[in-house]
């Protein structure tokens, strides 16, 4: 799937063969955003004008906009995985936070050295 970016925000760029339309949601927010186009050219326009659109809409109802993503989530991983990263993460004088977020990182961008932030006494 490809996905559209404007302004901080992702969203779904999907075709609908039997309506012969393109369309898409908002990723990421709790309200639910969807827009569509008559093409795959004019779907991003589209999605542009749904996300200023939705930044209006909240400042028209005095409220702030989700950010999408905010850095935070939780992960269960199996327990002897869990102990050899907090393992690594004290030889390493680095937090545990830290070894999840490198190793995600090379995962996603092939990194191969990883250099993690030394915690001071």
């Amino acid at each position: 799937m490809n996905i559209l970016k404007y302004n901080g925000y992702e969203g779904t760029s999907e075709v609908d063969m039997e309506q012969m339309v393109c369309r898409g949601t908002i990723l990421f927010i709790d309200d639910v955003i969807t827009y569509k186009a008559d093409s795959p050219k004019k779907l991003q326009q589209e999605f542009e004008d749904a996300v200023n659109d939705y930044l209006e809409t909240c400042e028209h109802l005095n409220r702030e906009p989700q950010k999408p993503l905010k850095g935070k989530f939780n992960v269960r991983i199996a327990p002897l995985l869990h102990k050899a990263a907090t393992i690594k993460a004290l030889e390493e004088n680095t937090s545990l936070n830290e070894i999840v977020s490198k190793s995600i990182d090379a995962y996603l961008n092939g990194t191969k050295d990883i250099k993690y932030l030394t915690l001071t006494p």
